[in-house]
């Protein structure tokens, strides 16, 4: 079943007179319960691709669908719940709240729908990546690889079927690169989620179920 579709999307940014176009005319399937890469070399569209299948950000034209709601023409008091209910992300550069300890900011998504298990389930995600001990840290008290880890964990807590990932281990060495992968692919499975990850890692883009390729705009 088609959990994600994109039909002709494209997108525009006016700078100055000019218009520049990042990505034009890109139809996407995405099956339920698939892992696939978006690959491509430093400014071919990953990112706004990731943006625009994830209701981050709108295309100039053209179509997104999630679950079979269009979410192009959505309001953000529309698309809220579906983030915070059916879509996690995983960012390269965290999103941690610094005030926040590691298993408040898992917890924080949880609470934003009252979910009474919220501190349960975020110790159990805590163990499952081996930092059962370090609930109570703050970020700051936290190395590259464990502050990643801390953002899958709150990116599962509300089992989304939809994960987006955005270089998630571009921060990391390659050790804890290796891990966070690991660690996001068996969660990924165990949850029974789709997984949508932008890389320009081709050792991570072999893991995948599916590669497509990003050039000046279009898939290849």
């Amino acid at each position: 079943m088609a959990l994600v579709e994109a039909h002709r999307i494209t997108k525009t940014y006016e700078v100055g007179h000019r218009t520049i176009t990042v990505l034009r005319e890109i139809n996407l399937t995405v099956e339920a319960g698939t892992f696939l890469v978006i690959s491509g070399s430093s400014g071919s569209g990953k990112t706004t691709l990731l943006t625009l299948l994830s209701g981050l950000d709108k295309p100039t034209s053209g179509r997104v669908i999630i679950n079979n709601h269009n979410i192009s023409d959505a309001s953000e008091a529309a698309l809220a719940p579906l983030r915070n209910k059916t879509i996690g992300f995983v960012f390269q550069s965290f999103h941690l709240v610094p005030s926040m300890t590691a298993i408040e900011n898992i917890m924080f998504p949880a609470e934003l729908r009252g979910d009474k298990t919220a501190r349960k389930r975020a110790r159990q995600l805590l163990e499952r990546v081996g930092m059962a001990e370090r609930g109570d840290n703050l970020p700051s008290q936290l190395s590259g690889g464990e502050k990643q880890r801390i953002a899958l964990c709150r990116a599962l807590i509300n089992r989304p079927r939809l994960l987006f990932a955005d270089e998630p281990t571009g921060n990391l060495d390659s050790e804890n690169g290796k891990m966070v992968l690991e660690r996001l692919v068996e969660l990924k499975n165990e949850h029974e989620a789709t997984l949508i990850l932008v890389t320009h890692n081709l050792e991570i883009a072999r893991a995948a179920d599916r590669v497509v390729r990003l050039q000046d705009g279009r898939l290849t």
